[in-house]
């Protein structure tokens, strides 16, 4: 008993690590974004980058499991994955557009809280008393957050939280498929719907709203850089998808919080963007909400059914 329980620990950690380099990757990949805009619409650049990797994940499915790869069950499910992957992408990348990186991913750090609540009613996870308390707290540190980006930016401002929310229905469902074939095949299927999603996006834009309207085709750095992107947000997704067959989902939503290190600091020394007060406040609440519902998770372990 004392051996399965040791064996159940370093798994967890093993998800844990995983998850921490794949949250760590992704503010590169948001910087490499950021630094696109007014070279091509962000929803042409999330449907490139997007189909860049799905075709590279198929070619490495196929060389690995054949045909049989691409058969899954619950295909409706995989479908729903890549949805939600793309409307927070879509929301993400066109904040991130308008919006200080640092900003964004502040506000984008409700995801942990809406994980945990999303676990409760989804999968059976207990919902303790904490849970509730640190909703409340990020819920008044997005509401801080969002009103001086409200009056610099607009009702824009909550693309991040819709985005998070997003994000952390995909988090789910990833995994309500963790059991089901290869992560190859999991992986491509919810690339491969995104970039559907997003082609469909992009080209109602380009003819009905102006500010989506592709000028032409991309210039080889703006290929370079989808493919840059491709490449650490598959493998980031990759890992976290790994992370989430070895832990509970909202034991790992908190290790999100390495991301608002890494783009405050590329928000600042990169790009020059100035750093609200008020703004930045609302985040540590959220960060503080996150650190609160993360010391609840590791007095009781939630055992997730699908």
């Amino acid at each position: 008993m004392q051996a399965d329980h040791s064996t159940e620990r370093k798994t967890a950690a093993g998800g844990i690590t995983l998850a921490l380099v794949a949250f760590a990757g992704f503010p590169l990949g948001d910087a490499i974004i950021k630094s696109m805009a007014g070279d091509w619409p962000a929803p042409a650049v999330a449907a490139l980058r997007f189909s860049i990797g799905a075709l590279a994940l198929a070619v490495i499915l196929f060389l690995r499991e054949g045909r049989r790869g691409f058969q899954v069950n619950r295909p409706w499910l995989h479908m729903a994955r890549g949805f939600c992957l793309f409307v927070g992408t879509i929301t993400f990348f066109s904040a991130i557009y308008i919006m200080p990186l640092a900003d964004a991913v502040a506000i984008s750090f409700i995801n942990p809280i809406l994980t945990a609540l999303f676990s409760g009613w989804f999968l059976n996870e207990k919902m303790p008393p904490r849970t509730w308390g640190a909703t409340i707290i990020a819920f008044a540190g997005v509401l801080i957050m969002l009103r001086p980006n409200v009056a610099a930016f607009g009702w824009v401002a909550i693309l991040p939280l819709i985005s998070a929310f997003s994000m952390s229905t995909m988090l789910i469902l990833n995994r309500m498929v963790s059991n089901q074939r290869s992560i190859f095949a999991a992986q491509f299927y919810i690339a491969f719907w995104a970039a559907t999603f997003l082609v469909i996006a992009s080209v109602i834009g380009h003819w009905m709203v102006p500010v989506m309207t592709v000028p032409g085709a991309p210039d080889w750095d703006v290929i370079l850089r989808c493919m840059l992107v491709a490449l650490t947000a598959t493998g980031c997704h990759f890992l976290l998808f790994m992370a989430t067959m070895r832990t509970t989902a909202a034991a790992i939503a908190p290790i999100v919080y390495i991301q608002l290190l890494i783009a405050t600091a590329i928000s600042i020394f990169i790009f020059g963007d100035p750093i609200d007060g008020t703004a930045m406040m609302g985040g540590l609440l959220i960060v503080f909400s996150g650190l609160l519902l993360w010391r609840s998770e590791r007095k009781a372990t939630t055992v997730l059914e699908a």
